[in-house]
């Protein structure tokens, strides 16, 4: 009976390792945490009990059984969040490359206790250790998971880097599973027990290390892209500050200089000069400044239309906009800013590639509700677009576009959404921002 028990206590290693995988994902649950528990844990423990007891009735190595639970308790994990697939997988790898470190560990102390046992899987007290090891490194890394690796996954400057994380726990995987003794009496000659605890625990800090590194690695780039974007947004603020300081004094010198035209016209219409008057009301009308207006109450966001309304002038795109926003939003001012600049860009980049006379761009923002505020961007194009298993690739470079992916990420974080349509002239990219 305690035999039974053997696979089934190993195979539940799988349940923390689940567990760990969903602390950084609070935010892209689909249901509160708590009614997901009471979903996915009954289901793990069947599956464990399951394949225990295929394994013991069958004889079958618990370790590849282990590998095949992994494989479905993956696919079960992605779909049942709403974050991009390479960001859910690389997590759940990660955590299951420390989750195998942790099993050779575990395998070296069953040989330690049972030598003599020649069971395809652990004994019941190692099969413990390896589960009370496996807890207890959730408990560690509570605080790491809930912060640290929450707040690197809801940066967007460098999703790219996502794309190659997921190597490095897999390649950790691996060279656990080369390393299982295939006869594990093998581990008595010599000292190859003592090599191989040291070995085991020095993949798991290298793998502890590379993840630290990566983390620094990665706030750092995320860091240094937000700066950049300040910046870009002050530089933004400071020209139209600029302009509108301009348009001021253009209007304050029009206004000095009007007296003398109601003179003029004046002295023509008593002296009734018709053409003359005609004419001189012409050249006052083309002299008067252009009027500059405040696009919406909030000063960040004028600020970034207005910058992009200036090159659309420049680059002679009809440029339609409706603002209706107040000066305190419900949503993070960044964030708004970060994907209006993102799809102003794209549009911008997209009229710069057809004819001057086919060009134009409209941009509404406002506020749908208390709490929501929504984005359309609406833009001419040449019709072509490179689409990938839904991805929009970039067309400057190889991969995928950054500045739709930013969005898409800016505005799934509070549970808002992003829909880009298209046909054979325009492109159009509805987005959702949903404050907290």
């Amino acid at each position: 009976m305690i035999d039974i028990l053997c696979p089934v206590a190993e195979l539940s290693v799988i349940i923390p390792a689940v567990f760990l995988a969903y602390l950084p994902m609070k935010k892209y649950l689909p249901v509160q945490p708590a009614r997901l528990a009471l979903i996915i844990l009954p289901l793990l423990l069947a599956i464990c009990a399951g394949c225990g007891l295929l394994c013991y009735f069958l004889h079958l190595k618990t370790i590849w059984m282990l590998l095949l639970v992994a494989i479905v308790v993956l696919v079960i994990y992605v779909h049942s969040l709403h974050i991009t697939r390479w960001k859910s997988v690389s997590v759940f790898l990660a955590v299951l490359g420390v989750f195998s470190c942790l099993g050779s560990i575990a395998e070296a102390l069953d040989v330690m206790l049972h030598p003599e046992s020649s069971a395809p899987w652990l004994s019941l007290d190692a099969a413990f250790i390896y589960l009370l090891l496996c807890w207890i490194s959730v408990g560690i890394v509570w605080y790491p998971a809930t912060h640290m690796a929450r707040t690197l996954l809801e940066e967007e400057a460098f999703a790219q880097t996502w794309y190659v994380f997921w190597i490095l726990p897999l390649i950790f995987i691996g060279l656990n599973l080369f390393m299982l003794p295939l006869h594990p009496e093998i581990l008595y000659q010599g000292r190859l027990m003592q090599i191989y605890i040291i070995i085991s625990l020095v993949l798991l800090c290298l793998l502890l290390f590379f993840y630290g590194l990566f983390y620094f690695v990665a706030s750092s780039l995320n860091k240094n892209y937000r700066l950049q974007q300040e910046n870009q947004f002050l530089s933004m603020q400071r020209m139209q500050y600029d302009n509108l300081r301009t348009a001021i004094g253009e209007t304050k010198r029009a206004r000095h200089d009007m007296r003398h035209h109601f003179n003029v016209l004046s002295s023509l219409v008593e002296h009734r000069e018709w053409t003359e008057l005609k004419k001189y009301l012409a050249d006052a009308k083309a002299s008067l400044p252009a009027a500059e207006l405040n696009l919406c109450e909030n000063h960040a966001v004028d600020s970034i239309v207005s910058h992009y309304g200036m090159l659309c002038k420049n680059d002679h795109i009809p440029f339609s906009v409706r603002l209706d926003l107040p000066p305190e939003l419900p949503v993070s001012e960044v964030d708004l800013c970060l994907a209006l600049a993102n799809l102003l860009e794209n549009a911008l980049e997209a009229s710069l590639r057809i004819e001057v006379g086919k060009r134009s761009i409209c941009v509404q923002a406002y506020l749908h509700s208390r709490t929501v505020i929504l984005v359309n961007v609406e833009n001419a194009f040449d019709g072509r677009v490179k689409e990938k298993d839904g991805v929009f690739q970039s067309s400057k470079r190889r991969g995928s576009g950054i500045g739709i992916q930013s969005v898409r990420s800016i505005a799934e974080k509070n549970g808002g959404y992003s829909r880009f349509r298209y046909d054979g002239k325009r492109f159009r990219a509805d987005v959702m921002l949903r404050g907290m």
